[in-house]
This record gives C-alpha cells, structure tokens and sequence, in this order.
C-alpha cells in the first residue's frame, strides 16, 4: 500500500483536555488505536483553535470545561471556521445542560470518559465521516431533555440559527434531509433503507435534530420541516 493510501485510511485527530493526566492517558489510548494518528493535544479551547489551523484534522476530541476558552465556545469557532472538522465532546459530564449545549455548538459526537476504546474508536470513524455518534446513557439525556422542553437550549430572545446560514437550528445537511424524510411519513427502519444507513444511525441524527429542535415527537418534527421549508407538506 502506498503511503498516500495509508495517509488517506488514517484519521487524524487533534485531542484537547487540560488536565495533564487525563490528556496524556487519552493520548495513549489514542495511540493503540487502528487507523487512528494523534497529531497534537491542547490544554484548553484556544490551543486547539490554534492546533487545528496548524494540522488540519479529521476530528477533534474536545473537553467541555476548559480554560481560557472552555470547548463548547472552542466547537463553536471550530463550526464556522472548519467546518469539516468533526467535534466529539469527551467530558466527564454528561447532565442534559451539558450535552444540548455541546450538540447546539456543532459537535457531532458526545462520549463520557468512561467510554470504551472501543467506543471511542467507533466514534472517531464514525464522524470522521460526518455522522452523529452519541453514547446510549447520552442519548438517553438528549431524550429526557427534549422531552422536558428542551433545559438547554437558546436563551429566550437568542437565534439558534443565527451562525447557520443555510438550516435553522444549526443542522446538519444529513439531518436536514432525515427531517424531511420523517415529514414524509417514513419509518426509521425506511429511512435507512432510503439512505443506505443503518437504523442506529438513523436514530442518532434523529435525537440529534430532535435536540436542537427542541422537538419531543415525530409530529412536531413534521410540523418544524414544514415551517422551516425543509419539507413541503402535500398538496
């Protein structure tokens, strides 16, 4: 295999934490993973601003309490100013402030530090190529604090689409288009036929919207794409 096929497998993350030990052990991890190429670690949000100007990752794992610039306003920089850098949030917190606040900012990914290498590595992969990879126990936060009116979200007044140009809410072009294949009446399990993704995938971009939409069910979503003009309701 040629060295420019083996770069292409590889994916190259920028790591960010800025407790030393916790960052030098993630460090290592990182380092016993497959496909996997650490190319710099920050000690807090800026660093990793600066660091993946410098390098140019695939994905950044990103503490959320950090200082100088703590991670959730890091991954907001990180959105406008690369936004083909995919964010995972890999925190110890894991409460529904937390995991709305970090989905709303533009990650695409939320572990907690007691995840798997396993975990972590699918995670990787898995936004690398521009899905969503939440952890079950987040899932279950997203849910509940959707569910609950969406604690978390914008402040009142504040335009949760006002650094996304194109779609509301900050979403996504792929949840974008799973919202308006809800609004079309599909199925999890046909959407995922329909897009050649598995239904565990469907499900995350699913809670993902559902999070930044502060939507609580399949109806309200359909009622959001209709609004937004993501979806067109039949005639």
């Amino acid at each position: 295999m040629s060295e420019s096929s083996e770069r292409h497998q590889t994916t190259r993350v920028v790591l960010a934490d800025d407790q030393r030990l916790v960052r030098e052990s993630l460090a290592m991890l990182l380092g016993l993973l497959a496909g996997v190429e650490l190319v710099a670690t920050a000690s807090d949000g800026q660093e990793a601003l600066e660091l993946v100007a410098k390098h140019q990752p695939d994905v950044v794992l990103m503490d959320l309490r950090m200082p100088r610039m703590d991670g959730i306003e890091a991954t907001r920089r990180l959105r406008e100013s690369h936004p083909e850098v995919g964010v995972i949030a890999l925190t110890t917190f894991a409460d529904d402030e937390s995991v709305l606040e970090a989905l709303r900012a533009g990650a695409l990914g939320y572990l907690t530090k007691d995840a798997s290498s396993e975990d972590i590595a699918t995670a990787i992969v898995t936004v690398a190529a521009g899905e969503a990879a939440l952890d079950p126990a987040v899932q279950r936060h997203v849910v509940r604090a959707v569910a609950s009116g969406g604690h978390g979200s914008c402040k009142p007044g504040q335009n949760a689409a006002a650094d996304g140009p194109a779609l509301p809410d900050e979403l996504t072009p792929r949840e974008a288009e799973v919202l308006a294949l809800i609004a079309e009446g599909l199925t999890n399990a046909e959407i995922a036929e329909r897009l050649v993704v598995s239904v565990a995938t469907v499900k995350s971009h699913v809670n993902h919207l559902f999070a930044k939409a502060s939507l609580r069910d399949r109806a309200q979503a359909v009622n959001y794409a209709y609004r937004t003009g993501i979806a067109s309701p039949p005639l």
